[in-house]
């Protein structure tokens, strides 16, 4: 028996090899399937957000001390007496060398954990995923530039989260110097309105700066799709995830037996069934109606907490209505959009359509101001159908929200109404047809990121067109 021991224990050992030298070089081929461009991607993303938001950190910082200022010199404009405990300048000065004297963010660190109310599940994986690929020979370099663009964004949101307890300091130390007087002045009153709002915008603008972590572009999804596939990289996240230490998980997590005692889908079901069976025969339509009823007023409930920040764990009722519009990036708050009109020569066949582009300006939640050019085609007749270029337009546009999706919307446009062939043709402005509208359009939605709209118009100089023209105008169109 002893002389089959030896070739057994070798044969296992090479075998044993074998394996691990496949399952390196498996975690080395689905390592070469990662994009490129994706540890560049990455950091660009996060650097800039990062910088974005120590911008806007500064500039909030700056305007509410000098609304601070603004309130003493108007408390001791309208009280001779009035002295303030403190002067604002060097508060502010002291809060701002504090934050710049705190260590900044080490990866792998206590620090490094979110705590639980802001955790973010998709920059948990992130971070997990770029300390996974460090450990990887031949990637620590690359991964070493967006893991410190990512841990410098993490310094900057805690950094934020203590601007806003100090924020919340002011104000109420601001309260309790207002609550000497017996009648507070309406100067005070507005200026401390004002300290509020620029706090409440505050507030949104690292709610809207989070709200981008939770927007990973294809890239990142496709990066983090062809690690979840590698068993290697499953385990280095059970193990080393902030959920992990958030959450101690057990050692056989994911396996039949960390299941052992819970119940079963069939037996709740079987609970369920014979608590309904005793409610008679309508029961089930019943409970179907109010579990609706009850899952509509909570997608309510979530839209306004997440409207007034519940989703950062600031939650913070304004007494004044929001402008949502005004924490978020320039390019977001931009709208696109195509319409289409065509102009009728017969019954049949319109004899010109008219296509134009535009791009507006969210000015608030309800207003947009816009601008967009137009092309006229020409497409002949029923007889003969043929394509040419009739003219070019310039559009000026104002939307004003009326309710829901309708819409007052209003434009002055330009229209050159003829065949051009040259730029020097177009600089006659006498040839030019001018348009002054307005009417009512009705947005509906078609995607996720696109809206249809119809709009009917009245153009107030269609009798000076020559020839007159038709006063009632009819487009349709698409926003994005």
């Amino acid at each position: 028996m002893r002389k089959y021991i030896w070739p057994l224990l070798i044969i296992l050992f090479f075998a044993s090899n074998n394996c691990n030298g496949q399952n390196i070089d498996t975690l080395a081929t689905n390592l070469q399937n990662l994009p490129g461009n994706f540890l560049a991607k990455i950091q660009k993303k996060y650097s800039s957000i990062e910088k974005g938001l120590s911008k806007k950190t500064t500039k909030y910082l700056n305007k509410l001390q000098r609304q601070e200022k603004k309130l003493q010199r108007k408390a001791l404009k309208s009280d001779s007496g009035y002295v303030s405990n403190e002067n604002v300048d060097s508060v502010y000065s002291a809060f701002s060398k504090k934050l710049s004297a705190a260590e900044p963010l080490v990866a792998g660190s206590e620090s490094s954990v979110v705590n639980l109310n802001q955790y973010n599940p998709f920059i948990d994986t992130l971070s997990t995923s770029l300390a996974f690929l460090q450990k990887y020979k031949g990637l620590e370099d690359k991964v070493k530039l967006p893991t410190e663009a990512l841990d410098k964004l993490k310094s900057k949101l805690n950094e934020g989260d203590k601007i806003k307890e100090f924020i919340s300091r002011r104000k109420l130390q601001i309260r309790e110097e207002l609550s000497k007087y017996t009648h507070i002045p309406s100067s005070l009153k507005n200026q401390y309105a004002d300290i509020q709002k620029t706090a409440y915008y505050y507030s949104a603008q690292m709610k809207e700066y989070r709200d981008m972590l939770n927007d990973p572009k294809k890239i990142e999804e496709k990066t983090l799709s062809i690690l979840n596939q590698m068993p290697f990289f499953q385990k280095f996240m059970k193990e080393n995830s902030q959920l992990t230490s958030l959450f101690g998980l057990p050692e056989n997590y994911g396996t039949p037996a960390s299941l052992a005692g819970l119940q079963t889908r069939a037996s709740v079901q079987g609970m369920i069934q014979q608590r309904i069976a005793s409610g008679g025969p309508n029961a089930m339509a019943q409970i179907q109606q109010n579990l609706a009823a009850a899952h509509t007023e909570i997608n309510k409930l979530k839209e306004k907490i997440n409207q007034y920040g519940g989703g950062s764990g600031d939650l913070e009722m304004p007494d004044f209505r929001p402008n949502n519009q005004k924490t978020k990036p320039f390019l977001k708050r931009l709208e696109y959009s195509a319409n289409v009109q065509f102009a009728k020569s017969n019954k049949f066949l319109p004899s010109v359509a008219n296509i134009g582009l535009g791009i507006g300006y969210k000015l608030d939640d309800k207003k947009i101001l816009g601008i967009g050019m137009d092309y006229s085609m020409g497409m002949g007749t029923i007889q003969h159908i043929s394509f040419s270029s009739l003219g070019l337009g310039l559009r000026s546009y104002f939307e004003w929200k009326i309710k829901k999706q309708i819409y007052a919307t209003g434009g002055y446009e330009m229209n050159y109404n003829s065949a051009f062939k040259n730029i020097e043709q177009l600089k006659n402005y006498n040839a030019w047809q001018r348009s002054a509208l307005v009417g009512l359009s009705k947005k509906y939605k078609i995607s996720k990121k696109m809206k249809g709209n119809i709009q009917l118009l009245y153009d107030f100089l269609a009798n000076q067109h020559i020839p007159v023209s038709q006063p009632f105008l009819f487009r349709t169109g698409y926003n994005f």
